[in-house]
């Protein structure tokens, strides 16, 4: 009579045990079956596909242009982002996107490194549509600066070569002269060997940011892409960051975007975006002259900066 209600007692908790595991192995089903998912797909822009178009280095310029684009999110079909833009941008020159949050800067920048494909119109490179390049080549001709760097717990030279492996010490310490960042690196006890902790969490924003713009300039390219590369820190910080950033542009096309119209002045093109649509185009001396929505946004941050 004992065996038997031993028996019963400890297949109940065995059971009872079963059933605690029986939802933890549910959930590493369900995961699986997404991890697998995910893994089988089949990506429409493969980056590490070989085929497309492959344009030398040296043949590049930075020749820019967006032809009648439309454009909406995977995730959100209904919203059109874009609504026929057509812009064109010079070698060598730097051309600032301006105007609300929303109105389609940002996606501009991500149609041009082909993070995603418009749904009508062209975005071409060296009058070759981006869909038409080898995905690899066309990315190793552009840097980018965002808003919000991202950085390793590594050292300061680990990161800035991770724009291009392979880079010399000669090398990076040449882009850390031309981010202002260099003086900065060589007073620390460990120079170049320091490690700024996760996520560069030991570093200030604008010494993260500089780190950043040396990391994009090593690879020396030839198409520079500034998303709101200074518009997160303090006027002194802004103030390096941007002289680093104009320095950087020397030379290259830049697309920039900007929210702080006075770190644009001297852009030899602002275009003011508008729910998706161009509205006004031009220098900052002919845009301030029409009067339209870049003068206003203009006045408005300098009653802000005022106050």
């Amino acid at each position: 009579m004992f065996s038997v209600i031993y028996a019963i007692v400890f297949s109940a908790i065995a059971l009872g045990v079963m059933a605690q595991q029986s939802s933890v192995m549910t959930k590493g089903l369900i995961s699986s079956e997404k991890l697998l998912g995910t893994l089988q797909s089949v990506p429409l822009i493969d980056s590490q596909s070989e085929d497309g178009v492959k344009i030398a280095y040296d043949d590049v310029v930075g020749n820019i242009a967006l032809d009648s684009v439309r454009f909406s999110y995977p995730t959100r079909p209904k919203a059109s982002i874009l609504r026929g833009i057509s812009l064109a941008v010079q070698p060598g020159k730097t051309i600032a996107l301006v105007g609300p949050s929303g109105s389609g800067k940002s996606t501009i920048i991500g149609l041009i490194q082909r993070l995603y494909d418009v749904m009508s119109g062209s975005v071409s490179v060296e009058n070759t549509d981006v869909r038409q390049w080898n995905t690899s080549s066309l990315r190793s001709s552009l840097a980018l600066v965002g808003q919000e760097p991202v950085l390793f717990d590594y050292t300061i030279a680990e990161n800035i070569a991770y724009g291009r492996p392979g880079a010399t010490q000669l090398e990076i310490e040449e882009v850390a002269k031309q981010a202002n960042i260099h003086a900065f690196i060589a007073d620390l006890p460990d120079g170049y060997n320091t490690r700024i902790g996760q996520t560069g969490g030991l570093l200030s924003g604008g010494q993260k940011q500089r780190i950043a713009i040396a990391r994009a300039l090593v690879r020396n390219p030839k198409i520079l892409l500034l998303d709101e590369a200074s518009s997160a820190l303090d006027s002194n910080s802004e103030k390096l960051v941007q002289a680093a950033l104009d320095k950087a542009a020397q030379g290259r096309t830049t697309v920039t975007i900007a929210h702080r119209l006075s770190t644009i002045q001297n852009a030899d093109q602002i275009v003011v975006f508008r729910q998706g649509r161009i509205i006004e185009s031009g220098t900052h001396e002919e845009l301030i002259a029409e009067k339209g929505l870049y003068s206003l946004l203009v006045t408005q941050q300098s009653l802000q900066i005022t106050h």
